[in-house]
């Protein structure tokens, strides 16, 4: 594994400012790669696009759904009895309201549901996501490490972090837009 030092940036100049920075100080043109992060969610994992398999923000909206449709269905099915006695009719309403119960019931259910947040729990935080943006990423030596981190911060790099990952061929062919970054010590 190598060790890397990279920086986010909110153009392409700036980040090219930084590594001619880095150049100035004996980085070699192989040790540095610059290259776009996109926004959170639009890195494709899936077949159908996006980064996770599931939303984190839907959790718990498929038991409201139920929960929902459940409570609703019993409530126009007793509608529908209602209208059955009072007006002498077939079960044909009786099935349209438990139906339609069943249906609106189960949209209000996973709507309640859906992105309400328990109070924090320790052991499971907040998913953290990378930025986007232009990373300008440096493959160092320990010895290194510190002097790249002060030229990023000091060229308006934001975001500095160190990762352990594999360049090849002046790039950083390992980087992973959804692992959220490691900050270095300043």
């Amino acid at each position: 594994m190598s060790l890397i030092v990279a920086a986010r940036f909110d153009t392409f100049p700036a980040a090219e400012n930084a590594a001619r920075e880095l150049f100035a100080h004996d980085f070699s043109e192989d040790a540095v790669n610059i290259f776009f992060v996109n926004p959170p969610g639009w890195h494709d994992r899936h077949p159908l696009g996006g980064d996770r398999t599931a939303d984190p923000d839907a959790r718990g909206a498929s038991k409201g759904a139920i929960m929902g449709a459940g409570l609703l269905a019993t409530l126009g099915a007793a509608v529908g009895a209602g209208i059955l006695f009072a007006l002498g009719s077939t079960g044909f309403e009786l099935v349209v309201a438990a139906g339609l119960g069943a249906y609106v019931g189960s949209l209000m259910g996973a709507m309640r549901r859906a992105g309400r947040r328990s109070e924090r729990q320790p052991d499971h935080p907040d998913v953290q996501v990378r930025p986007s943006g232009v990373l300008t990423a440096v493959h160092v030596s320990p010895q290194q490490e510190a002097q790249a981190a002060q030229i990023l911060r000091d060229s308006g790099g934001v975001d500095v972090e160190r990762a352990d990952g594999r360049w090849r061929d002046g790039k950083w062919i390992d980087f992973d837009p959804v692992q959220p970054p490691q900050p270095e010590p300043r």
